[in-house]
């Protein structure tokens, strides 16, 4: 990460600033999108990339009314104390989005920071954009959203109780009780790994609605397989990898399992082959699976 780079060069400490909630939920509430990454994520993950102080600012009526220069005075310079300004390559803050790349050069000129502009990571000669990966996740296209993304999907949250009907069919699931605020991926069956009481273990899962629940929800449910462990309330990290089939309706439970039973083949055959895949990998530079 280019800030952690410049912080070790400079000896600066290193700052992340973000907002909660999302600026769109002030400042066009029709249009507010769902989030690639919730703030309770952000808090669980950032620490994983980023070593420095992360400062999540409020964003409400007061923060939109400021302008590019209160906003770099009062909060950039008086608050934080900057000296590098690292922003991407669209960038723009303050009231109407006023202080851009060249209104933060001069605002940087007036109060003796420095701003460095990283350019966009390319796809098919489009810049990656967090528009693009949401675009990609609900026109149902996942993997084309999963290459953009650059890595696994992840979806936080706590096991919750549901309607208990895994475990009456054979098949227990972890019930994620995830933020509202999520945008999920396309309903339907997927390939997963999950993080969960101290344990990684490859599963399957399904995201959407269970028509056996009468509250007819979108539900967020993995089965993970070799794991048997009581963890209602724990904290629960699910990433779906591959998609495999989309959400359909059954006309009972017996049909419902012997779908689950072509999945769970299925899906236990994937792994297999990505694991073979993996440890080819490996053997050519000489790591062992």
């Amino acid at each position: 990460m280019r800030v952690g780079e410049v912080s070790q060069a400079t000896g600066h400490d290193a700052v992340l600033v973000t907002f909660d909630p999302h600026p769109r939920v002030v400042l066009s509430p029709e249009q507010i999108p769902l989030l690639l990454t919730s703030i309770e994520e952000k808090e669980k993950f950032i620490p994983d990339f980023f070593s420095g102080t992360v400062l999540v600012l409020e964003f409400n009526e007061k923060l939109k009314d400021l302008s590019a220069e209160e906003f770099v005075k009062n909060i950039m310079v008086r608050t934080i104390g900057a000296k590098e300004m690292i922003v991407g390559y669209d960038h723009a803050l303050g009231r109407n989005r006023g202080g851009n790349i060249d209104e933060l050069r001069r605002l940087g000129e007036l109060y003796g920071f420095g701003v460095e502009v990283v350019g966009p990571v390319m796809n098919q000669k489009m810049p990656i954009s967090s528009s693009r990966i949401r675009r990609a996740m609900l026109e149902n296209d996942y993997e084309e959203a999963m290459s953009l993304l650059g890595h696994d999907y992840a979806i936080y949250g706590t096991v919750e109780k549901g309607i208990g009907l895994g475990r009456r069919i054979g098949y227990p699931t972890a019930n994620v009780r995830y933020s509202l605020r999520k945008l999920l991926p396309p309903e339907g069956v997927y390939v997963c790994w999950a993080q969960v009481a101290g344990e990684t273990k490859c599963g399957m899962m399904f995201i959407g609605k269970n028509y056996f629940n009468p509250q007819k929800r979108v539900s967020v449910e993995a089965h993970l397989f070799n794991f048997d462990k009581e963890i209602y309330n724990e904290e629960i990290i699910v990433y779906p990898t591959r998609f495999v089939r989309s959400n359909k309706k059954f006309d009972s439970t017996a049909a419902l399992v012997e779908q689950i039973k072509k999945d769970e083949k299925n899906i236990l055959e994937i792994i297999e082959k990505e694991k073979q895949s993996v440890c080819k990998e490996r053997e050519k530079t000489k790591d062992h699976c």
